[in-house]
C-alpha cells in the first residue's frame, strides 16, 4: 500500500512539475512535441477555444479530485511514514531537478534556479496557509 501511495502522490505532482518548467504548457509557448497544445489525445479532435477552456476545465477538476483522494489516504498514515514519504519525495525531486539543470546552458540554468526558487516559496506559503487554517478549525 505504501508503495501505491507513492506512486500516486508521484503522479500528482508530476504535472505542476511540468507545468513550472519554462516553456511549458502553461505559458502558451510551443508543444514540445511540435503541433497543438495539450494531451496527445485531444491534439486530432481540432478543439474550438471553448471546447479546450472547458477540457481544460474538467482536467483540473479530475486533478483536484486525485489530490483529494491522495490526502485522505496521506491522512490515515502515521505521521513517521508520511514523513518518510515525504523526505522520499523531496529526495527525487531534488535528483530530477540536478539531471534537468545539468541539461541547461548556464544562462538556462539561472532561470531553471529562479523558477524553483519561485516554486518553494509558493510551496512554503502553502503550508503555513493549510496550517494556519487548520488551527483556526481546531478553535472553532
Amino acid at each position: 500500500m505504501r508503495k501505491s501511495l507513492i506512486a500516486l502522490l508521484l503522479v500528482t505532482t508530476l504535472p505542476a512539475a511540468a507545468m513550472a518548467m519554462p516553456g511549458g504548457m502553461r505559458d502558451g509557448g510551443p508543444c514540445p512535441h511540435g503541433g497543438k497544445q495539450g494531451p496527445r489525445m485531444f491534439q486530432e479532435l481540432d478543439l474550438t477555444r471553448e471546447q479546450q477552456r472547458e477540457m481544460r476545465k474538467l482536467m483540473g477538476e479530475q486533478m483536484q479530485q486525485r489530490r483529494d483522494v491522495t490526502q485522505r489516504y496521506l491522512d490515515k498514515l502515521p505521521e513517521a511514514e508520511r514523513q518518510a514519504m515525504q523526505d522520499e519525495l523531496q529526495a527525487g525531486r531534488d535528483k530530477t531537478h540536478q539531471s534537468m539543470r545539468a541539461l541547461l546552458k548556464p544562462e538556462q540554468q539561472k532561470a531553471f534556479d529562479e523558477s524553483l526558487k519561485k516554486m518553494e516559496e509558493k510551496r512554503a506559503e502553502r503550508a503555513e496557509f493549510l496550517k494556519w487554517k487548520a488551527e483556526r478549525d481546531q478553535k472553532n
